[in-house]
């Protein structure tokens, strides 16, 4: 199930949230945690009994943590074992079959596919769970003694499927205790309802958009011009389907008393590489900063330990986005980017206009979402080669792409960018509030229209 359907929008969430608030206080985080439970099901309800493994051996090893924390050895122990099994569970269902076929290429060597299907969110809920036992190690985030709360925020359906990822120790205490005012309900809605409208009629339409220009390329008929247009509506669809969903997962959470941190902060802007990913799926970066990066060391000890450190963390990123190829020579990619500017670009960059740096930036980020978008390397390197002068600057069909979705693609520049945002706060205080309830119901309005009418509505993020 996702937020971008009927089912959601018209079943499952007026009754959840109906029961939620019904519910005396002390009893919401079981409602909670059976609806969400209900809500991770109903695609693959086999999986169900996955999750509930997760939550067990988690919420166990964070009492063993606490347990034996003057006994710093056995605790690590325990940290470890609980960072082992997410990283296995993590790595049967989705990493088995592309080891498999990689060693089965070995002479004498044959590993069995499984053809396993890939439980929704495993990617964001292992790491959610994992770094939950390393807090509490840590002691940034209190043990939860609990299991009805500790499932409760293990299975939180806002963002249970596609993040962001929650950091225990960021609701530990909304898990307690919560309260949700009329404010909390207004602005939750709203924003949900601005995530619904970038997801529904913003990323669907840039979808359409790269799937034609794809199509191109198969046909064998793609242009330089088709080419970018492709990788910019690619761009456009990942940015706004996802971060979408982030908004409609954040004001999902305000509605029930929770406050996620941002997940995006307008990453089209950036001018550098490195600013892109401090402004793009802010939870990840962070996750892996804290988790991983710093504990290799960061850039502490030295420039070839800083070399390696990036080197690992962004193969780490590539290959946790997906079990193939691309992704991981998209991590490394941006890795070899980031290299650059630390010790290449440093000093250039610092001299060069705002505007030539943005150009540079959007030109390396959406390359990238080229190779990201792709799994077949084959055909991404023949699309890319096209995309720098290898085929026809020009076709009419790059025309006939132009008229038919040129306002849409001007609109999501626009929508990129803070101007709306900016010519929002200047509206006057009453304005904002005869507005916002005639936006919000028009936003609604032609999502809804647009899910009744139509059958394109892909979600990028299911397969991670």
């Amino acid at each position: 199930m996702v937020f971008s359907s009927l089912t959601f929008l018209f079943g499952y969430l007026p009754l959840t949230l109906g029961l939620y608030f019904i519910t005396p206080l002390r009893w919401r985080n079981f409602v909670l945690l059976l609806t969400s439970l209900f809500f991770y099901g109903w695609g693959e309800p086999v999986y169900v009994g996955v999750m509930f493994l997760s939550i067990f051996i988690d919420y166990t090893h964070g009492l063993l943590v606490e347990k034996f924390r003057q006994r710093d050895r056995l605790a690590r122990w325990f940290v470890g074992q609980s960072v082992v099994f997410n990283l296995l569970l993590l790595g049967f269902f989705k990493y088995w079959d592309f080891l498999a076929a990689n060693l089965s290429l070995l002479p004498g060597v044959e590993v069995p596919k499984l053809g396993l299907p890939l439980p929704l969110g495993i990617s964001f809920f292992t790491f959610q769970t994992m770094s939950y036992t390393i807090d509490v190690y840590r002691q940034d985030a209190p043990v939860q003694r609990n299991i009805v709360d500790f499932g409760a925020y293990v299975t939180l359906f806002p963002q249970l499927i596609a993040g962001p990822i929650v950091k225990y120790k960021t609701v530990a205490e909304e898990l307690v205790c919560r309260t949700v005012t009329s404010r909390d309900f207004a602005e939750g809605a709203c924003r949900f309802t601005v995530g619904l409208a970038k997801k529904v009629l913003l990323a669907n339409a840039a979808g359409a958009l790269w799937e034609s220009c794809l199509a191109s390329q198969s046909a064998g008929t793609l242009t330089v011009a088709g080419g970018w247009t492709g990788l910019f509506a690619f761009g456009f669809q990942i940015y706004f389907d996802f971060s979408g969903y982030s908004d409609m997962a954040i004001g999902l959470g305000r509605i029930l008393g929770f406050r996620f941190d941002e997940n995006f902060d307008h990453p089209y802007l950036s001018t550098s590489v490195g600013e892109f990913w401090r402004r793009w799926h802010m939870s990840l970066t962070s996750w892996f900063r804290e988790y991983l990066y710093f504990p290799l060391g960061g850039s502490r000890r030295g420039e070839a330990r800083t070399l390696r450190n990036l080197v690992v963390v962004w193969f780490c990123t590539g290959f946790w986005h997906g079990a193939s190829w691309n992704f991981i020579l998209w991590g490394l990619y941006f890795a070899l980017w980031l290299i650059l500017e630390r010790f290449v670009f440093k000093d250039l960059l610092t001299r060069t206009p705002v505007w030539m740096k943005r150009v540079y930036t959007l030109l390396v980020v959406f390359v990238g979402w080229g190779i990201f978008a792709m799994e077949d390397l084959g055909v991404c390197g023949e699309y890319l080669s096209v995309c720098f002068g290898g085929g026809p600057v020009w076709s009419a069909l790059d025309g006939y792409r132009l008229q038919s979705w040129g306002g849409v693609l001007a609109l999501m520049a626009l929508g990129s960018t803070t101007v709306v945002l900016n010519l929002w706060g200047k509206l006057p205080q009453r304005g904002r509030r005869i507005l916002t309830p005639v936006l919000m119901g028009l936003g609604l309005v032609l999502s809804t229209a647009y899910l009744v009418d139509g059958s394109y509505n892909p979600f990028l993020y299911f397969r991670f």
